[in-house]
């Protein structure tokens, strides 16, 4: 990118927005009002009445709720200001009767609503109010409560009451020493909720019948409003979109000078463009204004990630002052704009990096808005989209595991980013189709289609007669090792994605030279592989878990023969060397020593969190508790449903093509029926069996966005970014609009 800036007279000013404008390549630069005799430039003249036709454009295509593909490009005709103008009035008329229309059919229903009480209890609804001496109440309570009521009170000397369903009304005459309101004064206390009596003479039935009619004549108005509001909107559609998009660019124009440095007589601007870009402008600049301006190139930026500047280009000056009748004013400009720079003339006078523009292959491309929900990248740092990418489907997946459940969030995906105009809900739709690739994947090493083990027997024992595949989950008893062995396998991944995030880091750091990334990276990378390997290692073996050898034996769940690293393999130096205790030293603990001194000598505040090097990885063994947990919640659903049982040896096996009666027939006692299962227990349990084996399924797969998909993003921000990467870059916003409805 390339800091450009354009000094000129302010009789050119406004051409000079156009020009800039329809090219849309730059991106302006905010004046902070720092440059002595230089102010924040007005708005051009017209701005507000624009600002304000722009606001009228955009309520009444929210009314018409017009959308964007509605209509064609096209010219605005002259006098199209006097045509808005009729719109709007018509408009407002239709939605200021509709919104009438529909405050009173509000009102109607609720009347409705109220008298539907008294209908119950067929008295007429003249019959409950204007009485002089006998007060009448209409509610709902408890009969026997209500009477008991107002038998005590002392007020009351005689009473009747009325029931209709759960209406109850009161006629009572009061003493003469009675309160104005006795029943109200007895209820005190009960459950009752008190009706007010409609204003009519005529029956319950009566006056509803004259409410529905006046309702459908309010609806039938109401639908020929929006009849004609249809029709205005399919002959005014494509005059509103293309008088917004010109009142768009008339505004953003007018309002451009606000983001300029300028004086009585000068202005200059600043922004940001693709350097291959630059000579474009100044020849589109020459062609519009001629020599009227200076167009110079301040500088070519390249920033490290700490957003110091570790090259600039020469720059050259743009065309020098002309000669025609603006010639003073330009020459003041120019004089001008050389006070508002520093000495030597080739700076940036406006202080802001450059704008960020995201190049990611397409694949990847969804997985910016998972970027930039943390923050967008600086220009000066890395973009980490592409290790996003490459990362966040492979941790889901392996959570997740499941055929079934991938086929379905790839549909998810797919109606998402095809169905939807809005970015982020299609970039989202990206991001679920790779998750749900990689869980359809992990589902075929795991041999899972909705928590059964059918692909495993028919894919890899039947088809490809694979003994090593499919992998246990390691929820049954016989496999227990299975579960111990993900989480090592998480630790695993954890430490390889670290280690990448910390690579990222040193390569970043090498602007500064190779002693900072050594010390300030290095130290780090360091750190975390001897702590690793010796935590891997045979020595002090006793002291540590068993698992961690016996996951990758040879017979254990992942036979790759590795039992740990042997000491004579670890450079065990001599007892001369001791650390704590006369605890030999052996190399890996040697390496992370070494790495801990420099981190000492480069950030000493920083030794404090040098454990993390093993905290952070445990982090990662949360995508072995949510893959056990996810695998368990569909075991259960399909328990339910099917019904298993365990055999002697401890394996367990779904009742899918068996009644449990088979389990005592072929294995005799040594076998276990954990649950018959619904489909095996008549006709009603099947039913219910078949919504809970849906709805359960459902739940898992919703469950899995929010436990498998936040846990791989929290990996993602907080333990990988954390290690390269700040953010906080400005989105590249060139100043200009396409033009989609309107022509020039």
């Amino acid at each position: 990118m390339s800091k450009v800036s354009v000094t000129g007279s302010r009789g050119v000013m406004p051409t000079v927005i156009e020009t800039v404008h329809e090219l849309n390549l730059v991106h302006l630069s905010d004046y902070d009002g720092s440059w002595e005799g230089f102010d924040n430039g007005d708005p051009m003249a017209g701005a507000e009445q624009s600002s304000e036709k722009l606001v009228t454009v955009r309520a009444l295509e929210s009314t018409l709720e017009l959308s964007a593909d509605e209509a064609e490009p096209g010219t605005l005709e002259p006098g199209w200001e006097q045509r808005l103008e009729e719109v709007r009035t018509r408009v407002n008329e239709l939605d200021d009767r509709r919104g009438e229309i529909n405050e009173e059919l509000r009102q109607i229903n609720e009347k409705i609503d109220r008298v539907a009480p008294f209908a119950e209890l067929g008295i007429d609804l003249d019959l409950l109010s204007e009485y002089e001496t006998v007060n009448v109440l209409v509610g709902e309570g408890s009969l026997d409560e209500v009477e008991a009521a107002v038998d005590a009170s002392e007020d009351i000397r005689a009473f009747e009451t009325f029931t209709g369903s759960n209406v109850v009304a009161i006629v009572a005459a009061p003493t003469e020493d009675a309160d104005e309101d006795p029943i109200d004064d007895a209820l005190v206390g009960v459950d009752f909720t008190r009706y007010e009596v409609p204003d009519t003479e005529r029956s319950p039935d009566d006056y509803v019948d004259e409410l529905e009619s006046r309702k459908q004549t309010l609806e039938s108005q109401l639908d020929e409003i929006d009849a004609e509001l249809e029709e205005i909107k399919q002959a005014e559609a494509g005059f509103l979109l293309r008088a917004e998009e010109e009142l768009t660019i008339e505004v953003q124009q007018a309002e451009a000078p606000l983001q300029f440095a300028t004086t009585e007589h000068a202005f200059v601007a600043e922004g940001w463009i693709p350097t291959n870009e630059y000579d474009r402008l100044v020849a589109t600049l020459n062609d519009a204004v001629g020599d009227s301006v200076e167009v110079e190139e301040l500088e070519r930026a390249d920033y490290d990630r700490h957003g110091a500047h570790s090259h600039t280009e020469d720059v050259q000056k743009g065309t020098p002052a002309g000669t025609d009748e603006e010639d003073d004013s330009a020459a003041e400009a120019d004089d001008q704009q050389q006070k508002a720079v520093t000495d030597g003339g080739s700076t940036v006078t406006m202080g802001d990096e450059p704008p960020t523009v995201q190049k990611n292959p397409g694949v990847a491309k969804p997985f910016e808005l998972l970027v930039q929900a943390v923050n967008r990248p600086k220009y000066s740092e890395l973009d980490p989209t592409i290790f996003l990418f490459l990362t966040f489907p492979l941790f889901f997946g392996f959570m997740i595991g499941d055929v079934g459940y991938g086929i379905m969030y790839v549909a998810i995906g797919a109606y998402m980013a095809t169905q939807f105009d809005s970015k982020g809900v299609t970039s989202l739709g990206g991001v679920a189709i790779w998750a749900g690739l990689f869980t359809i994947l992990f589902g075929f090493v795991y041999g899972e289609i909705f928590g059964l083990h059918i692909l495993g027997e028919v894919v890899w024992h039947d088809l490809l007669n694979v003994e090593l595949l499919p992998l246990n989950k390691g929820l049954e008893p016989a496999a227990a090792d299975f579960a111990l062995g993900w989480m090592v396998i998480s630790v695993l991944a954890g430490i390889v994605h670290l280690n990448i995030g910390y690579i990222l880091d040193f390569y970043e750091n090498l602007s500064h030279g190779i002693k900072d990334a050594l010390f300030h990276s290095g130290s780090w990378i360091l750190m975390i592989n001897g702590i690793w390997i010796w935590i891997f290692s045979a020595q002090a073996e006793g002291s540590k878990p068993d698992f961690l050898f016996t996951t990758f034996a040879s017979d254990g769940p992942f036979p790759i023969g590795f039992t740990g690293f042997p000491e004579w393999a670890l450079f065990t130096f001599p007892e001369a060397i001791p650390v704590l205790g006369g605890f030999p030293l052996t190399a890996p603990l040697l390496v992370f020593l070494i790495g801990f001194v420099m981190l000492g000598v480069s950030e000493p505040v920083e030794l404090v969190e040098s454990l993390d090097v093993v905290v952070n990885v445990f982090s990662y063994t949360r995508m072995g508790a949510v893959l056990l947990a996810k695998a368990g919640m569909a075991f259960v659903v399909n328990l339910l449903f099917f019904g298993g049982y365990e055999d002697p040896d401890g394996a367990f096996h779904f009742l899918r093509n068996h009644e449990p009666s088979y389990v005592a027939e072929h294995y005799g006692e040594g076998a276990e029926v954990i649950f018959g299962g619904l489909m095996h227990s008549g006709t009603a349990a099947l039913l219910g069996g078949l919504v809970i084996l849906v709805l359960g399924h459902i739940v898992v797969l919703v469950l899995g966005v929010t436990s498998a998909g936040l846990q791989a993003v929290r990996l993602e921000y907080v333990e990988f970014f954390n290690k390269f990467y700040e953010g906080g870059g400005e989105n590249y916003k060139p100043f200009g609009t396409d033009r989609n409805h309107s022509e020039k």
